[in-house]
């Protein structure tokens, strides 16, 4: 922490975020029922909620740009290559991933 004497003081310091994974697995759904049924039962909503957390227009909330986004924005390891394989071949999973590590960064107050 800085503390600067005048009248602004500085709290908190910009952080980049060293390498890392998702939090979850791609197939964790038992972690989370409640985020698993979303995503199987009602994909678009989960994806809107995705989206509203980020920031973005509900119809990006799903699939390869927000993962590449998410990626990247905390460091995440991997390729958007990964990114594209993952959302179309299991869009669901993909999504409930995405949830359940924003809900943990949330909880980490680093989101």
């Amino acid at each position: 922490m800085i503390k600067v004497k005048n009248s602004m003081e500085i709290t908190t310091q910009p952080r980049a975020f060293s390498p890392s994974t998702f939090q979850t697995g791609l197939l964790d759904c038992c972690v989370d029922c409640s985020t698993c049924l979303c995503g199987f039962f009602c994909l678009p909503c989960l994806g809107c909620n995705i989206a509203s957390h980020m920031g973005e227009c509900c119809l990006c909330g799903l699939g390869m740009p927000m993962r590449s986004v998410y990626r990247t924005k905390y460091n995440i390891k991997g390729s958007m290559c990964e990114d594209y394989m993952v959302s179309v071949f299991c869009l669901p999973c993909s999504t409930c991933q995405l949830k359940r590590d924003i809900v943990r960064r949330k909880d980490q107050e680093i989101f």
